[in-house]
Parts: C-alpha cells; structure tokens; sequence
C-alpha cells in the first residue's frame, strides 16, 4: 500500500471521528447533596436530569393539613441515599447556571427515578418525560409530596420571583433606548447573558442591586465580562 493511499486512509477517519459528537465522560465519586435535585460529584455541581425537587424553604401541606418542611425533607432523603455511596453521574447537559445536567446511579440505580417514585421530586415534563410514570405511581400512593396539596416546584420559583418583582422597582428595569441583552449572575457567580429568543430570555429577571445590567449588544456584554448564555 502506497503511503498516499495510507495518508488518505487516515484522513478519512479523522473526517468520521470529528463528526461523532462528543460525550462527556461520566462523573464517579461520593457526593454532597445541595437540595432534592442537586449533588455535587467529582467537584462538579450536578443537577438531576428530568427532575424538580422542592426548593429548600418549601413548604406542602401533611393529609391533615399541617404544613411540613418538603424542601428540606427531599434533600435529606436524596442526602441519606448517596450518603457514604459511590454514585456514577451520566452528563447529558449544561444548565444556564453552569451546572451539568445528569442521570446520576448507586449500583446501577438511578437516583432521579427513586427520587420521583419516592414522591420527593416530581418529573420535570418541561425537560423529559422518563419519570412521568414514576411520579403517577408516587401519587397514586400518595408518598411524601402526594400525601396532600403542594405547588410544584417551578410554579413556587415562579410566584418568589413575581414576588421580588413587585417588592423590588430595580428587579425588572425597562430596556433603555432598545438595549435589550440581559447580564444575568447566577447563584455561583457566573456572569450571564441573554439575548431575544433564547430560551430563558423572558423569565430571567435583572436586580441591578447584584451587579446585573442590561446591554445594548453581545459585544457589550463580552467586553464587560459577560459570557453567552448556552441556550
């Protein structure tokens, strides 16, 4: 075989190799637990894929109408899950705070289905429908959550939010003179932006008490220390 037909050869397979997308590696470790759907892993903070845990200061309401602490009781089921266990991480994606995004397993289990199908996290319709049949057989049972009326996670975020906004005249400033890209920091201090049409463009709100600001261009927003938001 000439060495031509042998360079060839080799740049045919560099060619196929580059369009196979890339897979990040799974992440192997012990993990400490944030809430019900967020763990850190081999110093990677992870949020549970397909999920949505109650958020910490959460509150639902007991079958006798009492309310009980959910948010802190689904973190201390997932934290009394992993605890002291080697827990394999699958990253599947990248959040808007930086997070990666995973199906994360103890001994070949997954963590975000027995969360779900405990009734300590609901499944996250916006982003998978995997657990879908888990959460219908947590209700069902009425575990935890289900035992009596909650309000779903994202619409609890939702209503904080709103909340904010109508206590705080600087949480939603007007676009001035068409600058439209908002400079979000999120929870770790990453500096954010989102431009018209991304996907989390209208519910990300600006508090110009943190630091965030608004641009008039991407340009702007890079220049200022800003990076683009991934979706």
């Amino acid at each position: 075989m000439s060495l031509l037909m042998v360079l060839k050869g080799l740049v045919v397979l560099f060619l196929v190799l580059a369009s196979v997308p890339c897979v990040a590696a799974e992440l192997v470790g012990r993990a400490t637990v944030t809430d019900g759907d967020t763990l850190t892993v081999a110093k990677q903070r992870i949020r549970l894929w397909g999920i949505d845990a109650p958020e910490s200061a959460q509150q639902c309401t007991a079958n006798d109408g009492r309310p009980w602490p959910c948010g802190r009781r689904s973190a201390a089921a997932l934290d009394g899950y992993v605890l002291d266990k080697t827990v394999r991480c699958q990253p599947k994606d990248t959040d808007r705070y930086g997070r990666v995004v995973a199906e994360c397993f103890v001994q070949g289990q997954s963590v975000n289905r027995r969360m779900v199908r405990a009734g300590w996290a609901v499944a996250y319709r916006q982003y998978a429908t995997a657990f879908i049949a888990d959460e219908a057989d947590a209700r069902q049972h009425q575990r935890n959550l289900w035992q009596g009326p909650f309000q779903m996670p994202a619409d609890y975020r939702r209503s904080k939010r709103e909340q904010a906004a109508r206590q705080s005249p600087v949480a939603s400033p007007p676009a001035a003179g068409g600058c439209r890209i908002k400079g979000n920091i999120s929870r770790e201090g990453r500096k954010i932006y989102h431009v018209p049409g991304q996907r989390d463009y209208e519910r990300t709100s600006i508090d110009l008490s943190r630091g965030e600001r608004m641009f008039c261009s991407a340009g702007d927003a890079m220049r200022a220390g800003w990076q683009p938001a991934k979706r």
